[in-house]
């Protein structure tokens, strides 16, 4: 038998809804010539308006005509248009630019209210379409890698305690941390993270790089959020190197560092997408200043004896936040946040390339 197509038919209303009313002001407020369709000139325009401040990634606008353009016309009828704004597929292609613009300056209506009313304007809350960026935390693949790193510190702590030495002069300590008098032996300027010189020490570190780096660890996976920690490490101990040449340096301050200024990287790329940003920042800032500033005052202002590494801190922190820039994911990519990746990754890479041939070759800075 001869096969049958069938096919889609779309049942339209002969008279318009309450909602095609909301979508028809939409539609003929970005209608500039009144023709009836939207061209691909008035859909950048509903993009890129002064009134919406988002700077869009390149091409956005082609790959939303190209979708939402059913019939490969060059414009978006009011059909299309409707269809574009409900369609759930195009979210992945162009997220709440246009969705969260419109329902931003045109205020809703609802259909009714619970008696049935037409309910008329409702204002649209200040933070409707935030929070992506928290929609991205995910518990699959487990965030672990924090945790297993903190679990080895642990264990080389409790070996060296078992040998009575609390003090980082046991056998894993004299073999992992900073010595600026071994030096040829590279490996130290990382593993000094893994080794703590008392309890309170270790629990300190421990503490904060959980509740910083598994947040981070859900949303960002593990190897972004393992590679910001490594290069805080490294980046503390050269820099350490550099600004005390004779300080001996154990802990994981670095890497914790780190990751304190990759959650204000975090913020910068994703501002736009994150609930509360401005208070998260400011947050993270103060926490990290707070404590930079009271290691420099103690040593310099107070002359308090003390063995924090405050150099290492530094060095982690702008390590973190040019790592993390780099690393880090951005949920939506805008031209200045490409500029801002460029910079980070010469800066960082710049940085740490003078910082390692300075332990190389400028012998008498050590002596």
């Amino acid at each position: 038998m001869p096969s049958v197509q069938r096919e889609t038919t779309v049942s339209i209303p002969l008279t318009p809804t309450r909602s095609d009313l909301y979508w028809r002001r939409i539609f003929n407020k970005y209608d500039k010539d009144n023709d009836g369709r939207i061209s691909y000139v008035e859909l950048k325009h509903i993009i890129e308006s002064r009134e919406y401040d988002h700077d869009l990634p390149d091409n956005v606008v082609e790959r939303i005509m190209s979708v939402a353009d059913r019939d490969n016309s060059g414009y978006l009828e009011f059909s299309e248009f409707v269809e574009m704004m409900h369609n759930p597929a195009l979210k992945a292609v162009f997220g709440h630019f246009v969705a969260r613009y419109v329902h931003s300056i045109v205020p809703h209506r609802d259909p009714v209210d619970t008696t049935g009313r037409w309910s008329g304007f409702r204002p649209v809350s200040a933070s409707d379409g935030d929070g992506t960026y928290e929609e991205e935390y995910s518990c699959w693949p487990p965030a672990v890698s924090m945790i297993i790193i903190s679990l080895v510190e642990i264990v080389l702590f409790c070996y060296d305690a078992a040998q009575g030495k609390t003090a980082a002069t046991g056998p894993i300590a004299k073999l992992f941390l900073y010595n600026p008098r071994k030096r040829h032996e590279a490996w130290r300027f990382l593993t000094y993270m893994l080794v703590h010189v008392n309890v309170v020490h270790l629990l300190v570190n421990l503490l904060v790089q959980l509740f910083l780096g598994v947040p981070l660890e859900m949303v960002h996976r593990w190897w972004r959020v393992v590679l910001v920690y490594l290069a805080g490490v490294a980046a503390g101990s050269l820099a350490t190197s550099l600004a005390d040449p004779k300080v001996f340096l154990a802990g994981a301050s670095g890497g914790v560092y780190a990751l304190i200024t990759a959650h204000i990287a975090t913020i910068i790329m994703n501002w736009s997408e994150m609930e509360f940003a401005i208070i998260q920042l400011l947050v993270f800032v103060l926490l990290a200043a707070v404590d930079v500033g009271t290691a420099v005052y103690d040593r310099y202002w107070k002359h308090t004896q003390q063995n924090i590494g405050y150099v290492a801190h530094l060095g982690g922190a702008v390590a973190g936040l040019l790592v993390g820039i780099g690393v880090l994911r951005n949920l939506e990519k805008r031209k200045w946040e490409k500029r801002l990746w460029w910079a980070a990754v010469v800066l960082y890479f710049s940085l740490m390339i003078a910082g390692i041939l300075a332990n190389i070759f400028w012998e008498s800075h050590f002596l």
